[in-house]
């Protein structure tokens, strides 16, 4: 199959506008990691999947094992230390903002196979499932997680703004595929 242009120029926006503008002058800095790593896993992930489909062929597997990779990811990153490696020094920061897009590219490979749209759909939904918990238990905690580690003045309000972020995006964008999804293979039973 060939590139799909409709779907590739949104993606390389997307990356261009996260990796290049100032966010972390435009809203808080955890607030700024969050969208980032939203548009990543769950906006530029997605479309680069469907625009290059051999290559998104080659980098599928089993959907609920690329669901885990994306867990072990995304709450690996979120643990404070590794969070603050991410936020401080730009080798960390390129792991992990990599780390973050090669695994939602998984993902997205594996749920969006169109020979097993129930496992996919399973995928997405545990994934949407670890995003919420994890969006909730930051716009949630008591204080400030990443202050002390980071060294930087506390920002409660920012990384509930991050965690609410986490909710508004990630939680959406995998639930309706992963219902879209189910709704595919249950349409595919119908008509068998």
């Amino acid at each position: 199959m060939p590139v799909k242009p409709v779907y590739l120029f949104p993606a390389l926006a997307l990356l261009a506008m996260i990796w290049l503008a100032p966010l972390d002058r435009l809203v808080p800095a955890f607030a700024a990691h969050m969208v980032r790593h939203m548009v990543l896993v769950a906006l530029a992930a997605p479309l680069i999947v469907l625009a290059l489909p051999n290559i998104a062929d080659r980098a599928a597997v089993p959907p609920l094992a690329a669901a885990l990779a994306e867990f072990v990811v995304v709450w690996g990153w979120h643990l404070p230390a590794a969070h603050a490696l991410g936020r401080l020094q730009n080798l960390g920061f390129a792991a992990e903002q990599a780390s973050f897009l090669a695994v939602g590219l998984m993902v997205w490979a594996s749920c969006l196979r169109r020979d097993q749209p129930l496992a996919g759909a399973g995928g997405l939904l545990l994934t949407s499932m670890h995003m919420t918990l994890l969006g909730a238990l930051l716009v949630l905690a008591p204080r400030d997680i990443y202050a002390d580690i980071c060294g930087t003045a506390s920002d409660l309000s920012g990384q509930q703004i991050g965690g609410m972020l986490m909710l508004a995006i990630g939680t959406p964008i995998y639930l309706i595929a992963g219902l879209w999804l189910t709704g595919q293979a249950l349409q595919e039973r119908r008509q068998a």
